[in-house]
């Protein structure tokens, strides 16, 4: 059969594909091996009191001949559950201080979803120049995802980060703000292009969290130019709250503001949130109708009630948060013990559920360092696929690129140990090898 465009986009394989696979499959154990360690995919941690808490809300709705009804047998409007939407405009007012109103916000099938509707909304059509419309990345690296989501073809211009080398075998990345406002270092020379701008924060994949000021500065240019500012608040306040340094949301009609309930435990729900000018709602929702028909109703059901009562942030407050603090501290230490004679940095954790290594001068590419890994029975993420929009300029290649891997420390402790230690193993044998 012969595809469209589109479509042989999609028959080709993709990063999220890849991503969505290695959550599902295991890979293929070597001899003596009894076990994988997945430390590839976002799956979030299955924390006690907080999964308790869940089958607790879900039996409730149940139980609730009524709200069961509505939540299971009737579609919701397109823009979602008007209960929970009013519970959200109501804690989010409440603990920033943010205006939102119900026309404010909608709910879509998860935020994959959510940035499906998004970035075509936004980027991918043709201008009256004949150029497409553009969304732009001020800082890479990005969520894997956004890279397979658009409907046309060349969505992505990316801008590289300062990359500060820090002592202990840390480093961190920093928002270039030279050249911002023109674009002129991603070789837009109709700045008019850009449609929309977006980040993620903390940022997926490496736990970085854009200051204030660097948002402030994102504001100033999304203003100054009446475009969008998605914010992509996946392990972000109120919830789930897997922010470990003060950020402020930022008060601007020109921010949209993505949430999600996967990363709080519900990723099986497949609940996420937009908050943004009711304009954009508007035209949303209707992406929504034709899309959705309608998003899903039983997390929004089940949840409303923890919402307004404000147990869902006392939750993540209470045991997400501190859950991941102390599992981000144990992997930086074993990260310390186990690369410590190794040129590996890792990026400095501020929030989410990622470690985000380094290995400087890298004598294969990620790409291939992953391979290594899996058939060792190591699931992680190469790199390479979190810089959309940035493809290897044969002028100026930046070798970091292909020297970076996603590891998660979300899941069983012991596969963690493990999986580190075996790409520490595979580590010392490729530099020793290269010495």
């Amino acid at each position: 059969m012969r595809f469209s465009d589109f479509g042989s986009r999609f028959s080709s394989g993709t990063g999220t594909g890849s991503l969505m696979r290695d959550l599902s499959r295991l890979p293929s154990l070597p001899a003596g091996r009894t076990a994988a360690c997945r430390l590839g995919g976002g799956n979030p941690a299955l924390i006690p009191a907080v999964m308790d808490r869940f089958r607790t809300a879900l039996a409730e709705l149940a139980a609730d001949t009524a709200r069961f009804e509505a939540t299971l047998g009737r579609y919701d409007a397109p823009q979602g559950d008007p209960v929970f939407i009013e519970a959200l405009c109501e804690r989010i007012g409440k603990r920033d201080g943010l205006s939102i109103r119900p026309e404010n916000v909608l709910l879509t099938n998860g935020s994959q979803n959510a940035f499906v509707q998004l970035f075509n909304l936004f980027g991918g059509s043709v201008c009256a120049e004949g150029l497409r419309h553009r969304v732009l990345l001020p800082m890479a690296p990005e969520y894997i995802g956004y890279g397979d989501l658009a409907v046309g073809d060349d969505l992505f211009v990316s801008r590289r980060p300062t990359v500060d080398v820090l002592p202990g075998s840390r480093f961190k990345y920093g928002l270039e703000l030279s050249g911002l406002g023109t674009c002129d270092d991603v070789g837009l020379e109709e700045h008019d292009r850009i449609a929309a701008l977006c980040v993620s924060r903390p940022t997926n994949p490496t736990g970085n969290v854009l200051t204030d000021a660097e948002i402030d500065a994102l504001v100033a240019l999304a203003e100054s130019r009446d475009i969008p500012l998605i914010i992509d608040n996946a392990y972000g306040a109120p919830f789930p709250n897997i922010i470990h340094v003060p950020a402020t949301l930022p008060r601007s009609p020109q921010v949209i503001l993505s949430m999600s309930l996967s990363k709080v435990g519900l990723p099986g729900a497949r609940t996420g949130i937009l908050v943004a000018d009711a304009e954009v709602i508007r035209a949303l929702a209707e992406m929504n109708a034709v899309m959705n028909l309608a998003p899903g109703s039983i997390a929004p059901g089940m949840t409303a009630p923890l919402l307004a009562s404000g147990e869902l942030e006392a939750l993540c407050e209470q045991h997400v948060l501190p859950w991941y603090r102390a599992r981000a501290d144990r992997a930086l230490q074993l990260f310390d013990e186990l690369f410590g004679t190794l040129p590996v940095r890792a990026h400095v954790h501020e929030g989410a559920i990622f470690l985000w290594l380094w290995f400087e001068n890298l004598p294969i590419s990620s790409a291939e360092f992953y391979q290594q890994l899996h058939d060792d029975g190591v699931v992680v993420l190469s790199g390479h696929h979190f810089f959309p929009g940035l493809e290897d300029d044969p002028a100026q290649p930046w070798q970091h690129r292909h020297e970076c891997l996603r590891v998660s420390f979300a899941g069983e402790e012991a596969e963690v140990i493990r999986g580190l230690e075996i790409i520490a193993s595979h580590a010392h044998q490729l530099y020793d090898g290269a010495a």
